[in-house]
């Protein structure tokens, strides 16, 4: 009965320990998705670990709910990584990393990306696009959509050959600097999608936009 109030204890230790994930921006620990499936898969680890050390259960439940909820956590820890990397890297150049549950989405303003009505990619934003090309290198096991979005200036049609133009344009350079093609989707959007007012200069340039959208990979281990 000790060695199982001991077990209780360590792998309720271990829950709380895996069971917070650290916000990149705040610097706070918070419990988040990843957290509840890394405590899940902690529970799980410390049972096997205390089962799998005879010598020592409370060590080995410790150890298993370490490991458990690390596997437990799955894309959502994978998620975490990437998005710490990119939130860093990403300082100063004008794009905007945004946290959705699992899905990571790069934000990147019209006017920093292409000139008025052309879906050729700027020569000063090939080094950011270079790094995104790294980071999803390094961080393969995510789809990768690339959507363009206009403003509703100009005809539904003009906009949405533009938007598509524009997402094409970024998929080409990203597996041009080694992204594997067969991760990469391109759609335009047109002014379907807003995320601001359309009667204001400053709305039109938000709807102005290129995102990035990364989903799990199917049928892959994290």
């Amino acid at each position: 009965m000790a060695a199982l109030r001991t077990i209780s204890v360590l792998a309720c230790t271990a829950v709380f320990t895996v069971g917070c994930a650290t916000n990149p921006q705040t610097g706070e620990r918070e419990a988040g998705k990843t957290a509840t499936y890394g405590g899940l898969g902690a529970l799980a680890g410390a049972a096997v670990g205390a089962l799998a050390s005879k010598d020592d259960r409370g060590k080995g439940a410790l150890i298993g709910a370490a490991v458990g909820g690390a596997a437990g956590a799955g894309y959502g820890y994978y998620v975490d990584k990437q998005e710490a990397q990119l939130r860093q890297s990403m300082q100063g150049t004008g794009v905007d990393v945004q946290r959705q549950g699992d899905q990571l989405s790069l934000v990147m303003p019209g006017n920093i990306t292409f000139a008025t009505n052309s879906s050729e990619i700027t020569s000063g934003f090939y080094s950011t696009l270079n790094t995104v090309a790294k980071s999803l290198q390094q961080y393969d096991k995510s789809l990768v959509d690339v959507i363009g979005h206009t403003d509703s200036v100009g005809s539904y049609d003009y906009n949405l050959q533009l938007s598509q133009r524009r997402a094409q344009s970024v998929l080409n350079y990203l597996a041009g600097q080694g992204v594997a093609y067969n991760r990469l989707t391109a759609r335009g959007m047109g002014p379907s999608q807003p995320i601001a007012d359309n009667t204001s200069d400053a709305g039109r340039a938000q709807n102005r936009r290129v995102e990035i959208k990364l989903a799990p990979l199917p049928n892959t281990q994290y």
